[in-house]
């Protein structure tokens, strides 16, 4: 790893409430220590950053928001930092960054850039759903979001049951709320 470099933080942000009483020390730590970051919004992402206690006012703070509209060339734009010795915070709306969300571009490129990748422990919904669930952690695939399209989703749903009894497998997906 090239030390004038810096590096990015994949920063897992609260699955409910912003309590930062719930985030490890060494979480809260890094968050502190970054004047940069990369969110899916940057309202909810600032809200986050000031319940952490972040000793820099908010606009002292860059905040990038990424989402799947955003160009390679943007992202680079926004990455250029770390090679000027930064570290940059990547942060998903809740959840881990890059599950179930459009963060995992920015670690693509980070990975070819030669960028150094730093995960942090932090909740998943998928991870606390297996525990929880009492199926077998052994053999699951989580399949993402579900169809919005309600008359597609009961074939989706049957098949995903096919393949959880022929595979003996237990089958982690998200379904949106609010789709119809």
């Amino acid at each position: 790893m090239n030390k004038s470099r810096g590096c990015i933080y994949l920063i897992p942000t609260p699955l409910g409430a912003f309590d930062h009483t719930l985030i490890s020390t060494h979480n809260l730590d890094i968050i502190r220590s970054l004047d940069i970051f990369i969110v899916e919004r940057s309202k909810t992402a600032r809200a986050f950053i000031k319940s952490c206690n972040h000793p820099k006012p908010q606009s002292a703070l860059q905040v990038f928001e990424f989402n799947n509209e955003t160009s390679k060339q943007e992202l680079h734009e926004m990455l250029k930092h770390i090679s000027e010795g930064n570290n940059i915070g990547l942060m998903s709306e809740a959840g881990c960054p890059c599950v179930a969300d459009p963060g995992y571009a920015v670690v693509r490129l980070c990975h070819e850039m030669s960028i150094n990748v730093v995960p942090l422990v932090g909740a998943s919904s998928i991870m606390m759903a297996l525990m929880a669930s009492g199926l077998n952690g052994q053999n699951f695939v989580f399949h993402g979001y579900l169809t919005p399209k309600t008359e597609l989703l009961a074939g989706e749903l049957l098949r995903l049951e096919k393949a959880a009894h022929s595979l003996k497998q237990t089958q982690i997906f998200y379904r949106d709320s609010l789709s119809k």
